[in-house]
């Protein structure tokens, strides 16, 4: 089975708000786009426009009615769902030729799909759903945070950042190293009360969520006051003009 690296100081991850998240999937698209042409290219789909398609996706996006509460309306939650690079990944330790593995110098965790043999222990130790198979190449693939996107010094350094990332159109998704507490990701969990998923099984996940913030009750609204009679306006004091007017609208 695969070894761990000892822990790394930089941890690579996203911080992702599911508070402003509003399941346009522009996340999993632009995913989509980037990496069919990237590293870990093509992410087949089978039967696209057929009554049963499936394929690789490394986003997924899930939506959820939250119910009412005393103290929160009811709501709509939208949850983003791809690798979460954890600290100690199943994964990892299950795959029986190295394929799946985790990086030393920024915690990232990928596939060498040379040496996949697609046997699925890796999908099965997951807890996260993480995982994608290929049906079509027989190898598994997986949310590599873009990261022949995110070294490459050929494109602008405002670019260099996952492509789910810069697609979001609310900002709800945040990229940086999560191992220093003094970036702004890892702030940004300080200040709001980031969570990660599942932390009881040990994995411990370096992408981290923040909570919903608190809706309005639903509370019924007084019934506005009834509007006061409108007094009918006797056209006789209306200018010519208004007079055209007054009868051209009331037949």
């Amino acid at each position: 089975m695969t070894a761990l690296p000892p822990p790394s100081k930089k941890k690579l991850g996203l911080v992702i708000d599911l508070d402003t998240c509003v399941g346009c999937h522009a996340c999993a698209v632009s995913c989509k786009e980037w990496n069919a042409g990237g590293i870990t290219g093509p992410l087949t789909d089978e039967n696209p426009y057929g009554t049963d398609p499936y394929g690789v996706w490394f986003n997924r996006v899930h939506s959820y009615e939250v119910a009412a509460t005393a103290e929160q309306a009811a709501s709509t939650l939208h949850f983003p769902r791809s690798c979460l690079h954890c600290e100690t990944p199943a994964c990892v330790t299950v795959c029986p030729t190295g394929a799946s593995y985790k990086r030393a110098e920024d915690g990232i965790v990928l596939v060498d799909e040379d040496k996949c043999i697609g046997c699925k222990l890796c999908s099965w130790a997951c807890p996260y759903g993480a995982r994608e198979y290929s049906a079509v190449e027989g190898v598994m693939k997986k949310c590599t945070l873009c990261v022949d996107r995110i070294y490459n010094e050929t494109i602008p350094e405002v670019s260099r950042q996952p492509a789910c990332v810069q697609a979001c159109p609310t900002r709800a998704r945040h990229f940086g190293d999560l191992g220093d507490p003094e970036s702004a990701v890892s702030r940004l969990v300080a200040e709001r009360g980031g969570v990660a998923l599942m932390p009881e099984l040990g994995y411990a996940p370096v992408n981290s969520y923040l909570p919903m913030r608190p809706r309005r009750g639903g509370e019924q609204a007084p019934a506005p006051a009834p509007a006061a009679p409108i007094e009918k306006l006797d056209t006789a004091d209306l200018n010519p003009l208004l007079r055209w007017l007054d009868r051209a609208l009331s037949r």
